[in-house]
């Protein structure tokens, strides 16, 4: 009985002592594991371009359709977690938008005008690109226009965008320069508009920016404007104050101006700033 006894006390001891071996081991086995959780948060946190992470609604103009929903998707693949959704109007409504209130992030517009109307309202804007415009007519060019003089012709039916819409701007200025009357049979409220015209065979012929004509070169021709003629239409963009997520939004605003957002920009026909 004795010797049992005696023997069950060693084997308790010999039992707490490589416990007591095995405490160390285990804590420096979870300092290992920690150690790579840290590292590896480390490594994810290097990886990512730095940009916090949002869902994010930008005001474009509708100009920019084409080109900004390449951009989004290069921008989401490029940070991870972010979302950008993009609302595409005309300057002019976009700016309405933002002083009712509308719930947006960032703001790009057409023209410099419409964003210096908005100082209250946004960030420090910076032009990201600029365009022209061009004389849009129908595949073939049935009406055989060749600059914005034949645009006069009363036979033809010319649709302009309206005057308080950039491209309207644009092409108002353009035609008063050259002393060019022309009666639009309709003013329409952004260039998609105009451009929809024309494609459907509804006008002859209206003034829109290249890039929108570029984006149906099955549809419609493109005349261009000499430079001494033509407008230059510049795209500022900027944060919006009342934006809920301030770094992100101004963190894709500032992305606009990279080397990637600039070669997409061209590649659809639009200018470096």
């Amino acid at each position: 009985m004795s010797f049992t006894l005696s023997t069950a006390i060693r084997r308790a001891a010999a039992t707490a002592f490589t416990a007591a071996l095995l405490v160390p081991l285990t804590a420096c086995g979870g300092g290992d594991s920690d150690a790579d959780d840290t590292g590896a948060k480390a490594t994810e946190s290097s990886t990512a371009t730095g940009a916090p992470k949002a869902d994010l609604t930008v005001l474009a103009a509708s100009s920019l359709t084409d080109v900004f929903e390449t951009a989004g998707a290069a921008y989401e693949k490029a940070n991870p977690g972010t979302k950008v959704t993009f609302s595409f109007a005309g300057s002019q409504e976009l700016a309405a938008q933002v002083q009712q209130g509308a719930p947006a992030d960032a703001l790009v517009t057409a023209d410099t005008k419409t964003m210096d109307g908005l100082k209250g309202e946004t960030g420090t804007p910076t032009v990201i690109a600029k365009n022209r415009l061009v004389i849009a007519t129908g595949e073939g060019n049935p009406e055989k226009i060749e600059n914005l003089k034949d645009l006069a012709d009363t036979k033809l039916k010319v649709v302009l965008a309206a005057p308080e819409v950039p491209v309207g701007r644009y092409s108002e200025q353009v035609l008063e320069a050259q002393k060019i009357d022309v009666k639009p049979v309709s003013e329409e409220p952004n260039v998609r508009a105009v451009l929809s015209k024309v494609e459907l065979g509804e006008a002859d012929a209206g003034i829109v920016y290249k890039t929108d004509a570029a984006t149906a070169t099955d549809k419609v021709d493109a005349i261009e404007i000499p430079d001494a003629q033509n407008a230059v239409a510049e795209y500022p963009a900027a944060t919006l104050k009342t934006s809920k997520h301030t770094e992100a939004a101004a963190a894709f605003v500032a992305w606009l101006s990279t080397p990637e957002a600039q070669r997409l920009l061209q590649d659809a026909g639009f200018q470096q700033p």
